[in-house]
């Protein structure tokens, strides 16, 4: 019994036990046998992923996550991208049709409310990953976005930058909101005044990050530093500074936010809050896994919040003293 309640990771075990379970499956090169399983009832879970992130870092992270802890929970897990618009409500009630046990969904999905309003009224179990306002009827895992922000700017702050340029991001996700929140507690901590000019939209692509730091850099008086709502439109401040021919960041500190495999590709390497993607899309399947197969009487928790951390790397550097500007 001890040895079916790991292999079906069920979290009534202790660590101790667990580890010595999974010690001596390894030693023996012990597999379960799915046709057993199967007579003894143990059909084995299928869940959804729907996704439709348009940043390619992001995505593979989250799926490296899940794909690791489904194979651990032994679990199947069935990817399918679903757009937002006119197709949604097709994808999402085909995966349904489909005998799916329960869903994930990743930012931007996690507040499609027409993807939710499906969802929850064929009571279907969901784990929502990254938003700010989760529905009552889903679980949830996400960080403090508005915290992580905040950090990041007080930091800007701590460097001497007096004008910091924020590029926000998709403004239909709630993450989006939170961080700007977090900008602009920052700036009101340090007695600065919020400059509406100062905060260019975003999309969460590279290509609209393209675009916003060429709006914030056309200013009269450009920002010092750039903070991005996530590493793809920090990636692209630091192209368009480059092609300004500014120093990163001896001219112009850039930060992002994700510290996705982009952040350590590019050069300078980007100063960026980590969040930790694929561990939210782990603790995402094992959630959804919990309360799927929950015993009556066994607590599961519903709503997890996963700490950030600020890291530093070469993008980023106290302001270059500026000549005065004559008039």
């Amino acid at each position: 019994m001890t040895v079916s309640r790991v292999i079906n990771a069920e979290r009534n075990v202790r660590n101790s036990t667990r580890d010595a379970v999974k010690a001596a499956i390894d030693q023996l090169n012990f597999a379960p046998n799915r046709a057993a399983r199967s007579l003894a009832g143990a059909s084995q879970l299928r869940l959804g992923l729907l996704y439709s992130n348009p940043s390619a870092a992001y995505l593979s992270e989250f799926l490296v996550g899940s794909l690791d802890q489904a194979g651990r929970s032994d679990v199947q897990l069935v990817v399918e991208k679903c757009e937002l618009g006119d197709h949604e409500r097709e994808v999402v009630e085909r995966m349904i049709s489909s005998g799916i046990d329960g869903v994930i969904l990743p930012p931007p999905l996690c507040d499609s409310r027409a993807v939710l309003d499906i969802l929850i009224g064929a009571s279907v179990p969901t784990v929502v990953v990254a938003t700010g306002c989760p529905p009552p009827q889903c679980a949830a895992i996400s960080i403090d976005d508005r915290g992580a922000a905040q950090a990041m700017v007080r930091h800007l702050i701590g460097l001497g930058h007096v004008r910091i340029g924020f590029i926000a991001g998709n403004p239909n996700l709630t993450a989006s909101g939170r961080r700007l929140e977090g900008y602009r507690a920052a700036l009101a901590e340090a007695g600065r005044a919020f400059d509406e000019q100062l905060v260019a939209d975003g999309l969460f692509t590279y290509r609209s990050g393209l675009d916003a730091a060429d709006e914030l850099l056309e200013l009269e008086n450009p920002p010092s530093a750039i903070f991005a709502s996530n590493d793809d439109m920090a990636a692209a401040t630091v192209a368009v500074a480059h092609r300004r021919g500014l120093d990163v960041p001896g001219d112009l500190t850039v930060c992002g936010f994700d510290d996705s495999a982009l952040a350590t590709t590019i050069w300078p390497e980007l100063t960026t809050i980590h969040q930790p993607i694929a561990d939210m899309s782990r603790a995402a399947v094992e959630m959804l896994v919990g309360m799927l197969r929950g015993k009556r009487g066994e607590a599961v928790i519903r709503h997890m919040t996963l700490d950030y951390t600020l890291i530093r790397r070469q993008s980023d550097a106290a302001p270059r003293q500026r000549p005065p500007v004559r008039i």
